[in-house]
C-alpha cells in the first residue's frame, strides 16, 4: 500500500523520536521488507480495498497510501491548518501530529487520556479525555479522576466533568466543537455543552451513539446511530430539535467517526469502508478501505486529501500485530488516498 520511498520517509521520521517507540520503528521497518518485494501486495491483517468512482468525490482506481502504523491508537483525528493531521493517543497520553510531509510529531503531552480532538476555527482545541478509564489498564477499574469535556488550548479548561444531575459522564467516545466555545459529544447518547459549561441532551434514547458532526453551516448535527445517521436542526444557542432518520449506511454496520466536504456531503466510517451520503441523506457509495476505519478527516495543502486510521497494523515479526489473550490490541495504522471532492474549509473538520 506504500512505496519505499515513502516508507524510508518514514523511517527517517522515526528515528528523530524518543527511544520509547522503538517498537513503532520495528513495526514500519517489517512494512518497509514487506514492500520490497511488492509494494502493492496486501500487509498481513489487510483487505482487498479496490476503489470504485463516486462522481465528483473520487475516481476509479485510487490508491491508498500507508503512512503511519503503531501499537497505540490513533483516534480522533482532525485536519491542522498547515495541511497535517491532529489525533489522539490515549495509551500514551499524548496529542500526535502528522505534518504535510507525514512525519510525527509529539504535539501535546498530559491530555488526561484525550480520546478524541476537535479543532473549531478559532484555533481552540477540544478534548474528550477519558482520564485513567482505559479498559486496558490495570488501574482503570479504581479510577477516581472523573472523564471530561475539555479544552486544551490555547488555554486549559475543563468545560464540563458531569451531568446536570451531578453524575458522572462515563467513558466519553467523540466530539465535535460548534464553533462558539461549546461542543456536541458522544457517550451512549448524544450531548452539548455549552461554554459556560451546562451539558444538555440531544438524544439519549433509541440511539447508539459514537461518531458526531456539523454540517458546514453548522445548522444540521450528525450522530451516527450503528446503521444508519441520525440528524437534528441546531437553533442559535446550541441546543437541538426535530431528530430524524438522515440516511444509512447500506446494510452495513458500526457507524463511527465521520468527516463533510465543502459541497455538504457526509462520510461516514462503519465496519466495511468509508460511506458517502449526499446532502439530502442518499447513498453515494462506498470507499473501501484495507482496515476498518474509526475515524476520518480531510486535509492536505488543498484539503483534498482524506485520512483514515484503521484497527490493526503489522508487526516487528512481519506478521499480523496480536496481543494475548484477555489484552486489549490498541494497534492501529493511518492510510491517505487523494480525493476529488474538497474537504470544507470554513474550520478544520
Amino acid at each position: 500500500m506504500a512505496n519505499r520511498e515513502h516508507l524510508k520517509n518514514i523511517l527517517g521520521s522515526l528515528m528523530n523520536l524518543n527511544t520509547k517507540f522503538a517498537f513503532v520503528f520495528c513495526l514500519v521497518a517489517a512494512t518497509l521488507t514487506l514492500g520490497q518485494a511488492a509494494a502493492q501486495q496486501l500487509l498481513p491483517g489487510e483487505r482487498e480495498a479496490t476503489v470504485t468512482a463516486i462522481p465528483g468525490v473520487i475516481a476509479a482506481g485510487a490508491k491508498w497510501q500507508l503512512i503511519w502504523a503503531a501499537f497505540e491508537t490513533a483516534d480522533g483525528i482532525v485536519g491542522s491548518p498547515d495541511g497535517g493531521v491532529l489525533f489522539a493517543q490515549e495509551q500514551t497520553d499524548s496529542i500526535r501530529k502528522l505534518d504535510v510531509n507525514d512525519r510525527e510529531f509529539i504535539y501535546m503531552t498530559d491530555t488526561h487520556g484525550a480520546g478524541s480532538v476537535s479543532l473549531d476555527a478559532q484555533g481552540r482545541l477540544f478534548a474528550v479525555q477519558r482520564t485513567c478509564t482505559d479498559p486496558g489498564k490495570p488501574f482503570s477499574a479504581s479510577c477516581r479522576e472523573l472523564t471530561m469535556v475539555g479544552i486544551l488550548a490555547p488555554e486549559r479548561k475543563v468545560l464540563a466533568n458531569s451531568f446536570q444531575n451531578g453524575k458522572p459522564l462515563g467513558r466519553l467516545n467523540d466530539l465535535i466543537a460548534d464553533g462558539k466555545g461549546g461542543a456536541y459529544f458522544t457517550v451512549g447518547g448524544a450531548y452539548y455543552v455549552n461554554p459556560a459549561g451546562v451539558v444538555t441532551t440531544v438524544a439519549d434514547e433509541n440511539i447508539r451513539s459514537n461518531g458526531i458532526m456539523l454540517s458546514p453551516d453548522s445548522r444540521t448535527l450528525y450522530v451516527t446511530n450503528n446503521t444508519a445517521v441520525l440528524a437534528f436542526d441546531v437553533r442559535p444557542d446550541g441546543s437541538t430539535t426535530n431528530r430524524r432518520d438522515f440516511g444509512t449506511l447500506d446494510g452495513d454496520d458500526g457507524g463511527d467517526g465521520m468527516a463533510i466536504d465543502a459541497a455538504g456531503r457526509l462520510y461516514v466510517t462503519a465496519n466495511k469502508g468509508i460511506h458517502v451520503l449526499s446532502p439530502e441523506g442518499r447513498h453515494l457509495g462506498l470507499i473501501p478501505t484495507p482496515r476498518r476505519p474509526i475515524t476520518i478527516a480531510f486535509s492536505g495543502p488543498d484539503k483534498k486529501t482524506l485520512y483514515v486510521p484503521g484497527m490493526g497494523a503489522v508487526g516487528p515479526d512481519g506478521k499480523a500485530w496480536t496481543t494475548p489473550e484477555g489484552v486489549r490490541n490498541t494497534a492501529m495504522t493511518i492510510y491517505k488516498i487523494s480525493m476529488l471532492a474538497e474537504g470544507f474549509k470554513g474550520r478544520p473538520k
